[in-house]
């Protein structure tokens, strides 16, 4: 079976979801038997330097990768255009000519039988793949997009921000809405997030599928947990449901734990954090802007927060830190498509005093925080098994093909 993966962004390093989610699955497919192929937008933001024989090691099960650069940074002449535009500024700002020439050439050189579009905004080159190839096109959604943004919305009190990211998502939300029936198979990375995409529309072929994990690869150490308490952060943050998650959590719940527990620090990571965040100086709060393996960085504090209140999908880093057996403090919308139970895997806080009772019931049970690890990490082995999830795929697209009268390579 023959794959080409189309990305938004080089999925590399394993240092955010996105990425992550990527490479966990298209790895497993190789596993199983079928030929990889990436073609990846290379943005200034996600920048990756040229590969020639440098692919990293966890990138070498593709039979081909092929980059095209492309400048699709926020210019705000660009953004104030758009008001006046009925496209979306979130997707115009992925369409690219390189990029479509480069598939283009793939499309009239190879005949691949699966083309997986890596989020929604791979679906402005629908028309071109619809007209060169015969390849089953499906769309993994790793998100709701025009949902993260309506999320973002409510939590803006400054009413001209307010106004402009509402009429952004909107456009968004048409855009998304519109070509959901386009694709002959849709991949939603919940259930949850299938069912609304269902309610939305969706008439074709679809799974929910979750990010899937080789355990194998997230070997815990519980050293952490003999020490004093500590919590942690890691996420992208060039995205705007981390940072404001964030900024919340030291602004409104930071003050108040560092008064009860003047022996706490809060260690955070991420890619392309904001001056601000890089240069922090409140008491007890450490950036890391040098973490180059994210398993590490997790496995040094035994306590993951995740004050999220926008978003949509799953959030493979709470997967990863359940992998690691670390516990897990997390707001609901963090937790979406994870069916983990508050106080035996995860512990779930959706406020300043939910966080504040969280953290004093972990100094309270040091003790027993070792096992929630533990018991979470059971949990992912048991829910989020790669190559399990990855068979339901290749039998899907199998019925799939059949169902087209599409001959498989």
């Amino acid at each position: 079976m023959k794959v080409l993966q189309l990305c938004k962004k080089f999925p590399y390093p394993l240092q955010d979801g996105e990425s992550i989610a990527i490479q966990h699955i298209s790895k497993s497919l190789a596993d199983m038997g079928c030929e990889l192929s990436m073609l990846t937008m290379n943005t200034k933001k996600h920048y990756y330097q040229a590969l020639g024989d440098n692919i990293p090691e966890e990138l070498k099960h593709y039979k081909e990768i092929h980059t095209v650069d492309i400048d699709n940074t926020i210019k705000k002449w660009d953004a104030f255009k758009n008001l006046f535009s009925k496209e979306s500024y979130h997707i115009s700002r992925f369409q690219s000519d390189e990029f479509a020439s480069k598939l283009l050439e793939l499309l009239q050189n190879n005949n691949y039988d699966i083309i997986q579009m890596e989020t929604l905004y791979l679906a402005p080159y629908y028309e071109l793949i619809k007209a060169n190839s015969n390849a089953i096109l499906v769309m993994r959604a790793h998100n709701i997009e025009h949902e993260i943004w309506d999320r973002i919305t409510e939590q803006i009190d400054f009413t001209p921000k307010k106004l402009y990211l509402s009429y952004l998502a909107k456009k968004l939300k048409k855009f998304e809405v519109e070509r959901l029936n386009k694709y002959d198979f849709l991949i939603a990375i919940t259930e949850r997030d299938l069912d609304r995409f269902k309610s939305l529309g969706y008439k074709n072929g679809c799974m929910a599928l979750p990010v899937g994990f080789d355990l194998g690869k997230y070997e815990p150490e519980y050293s952490a947990f003999q020490r004093p308490l500590s919590l942690s952060f890691i996420g992208s943050l060039d995205w705007m449901p981390n940072t404001e998650g964030l900024n919340w959590f030291l602004d409104e719940v930071w003050p108040k734990l560092k008064l009860k527990h003047p022996d706490i620090e809060f260690h955070f990571a991420g890619r392309n954090a904001p001056s601000e965040l890089k240069n922090i100086r409140i008491n007890g709060v450490h950036y890391h802007d040098d973490v180059v393996d994210a398993k590490n960085f997790m496995l040094q504090y035994p306590i993951s927060i995740v004050p999220l209140f926008a978003g949509s999908g799953i959030k493979v880093k709470i997967l990863e830190a359940l992998a690691l057996g670390r516990v897990v403090i997390s707001s609901s919308i963090g937790l979406e498509g994870i069916p983990a139970k508050h106080m035996k895997q995860v512990i779930i806080a959706n406020s300043i005093e939910d966080y504040i009772e969280s953290i004093d019931w972990c100094y309270q049970n040091h003790s027993q925080l070792q096992k929630v690890g533990e018991s979470a990490r059971n949990f992912l082995k048991s829910n989020f098994n790669n190559d399990k999830l990855a068979g339901k795929l290749v039998n899907a697209y199998q019925k799939l093909s059949n169902t087209h009268g599409h001959k498989m390579n």
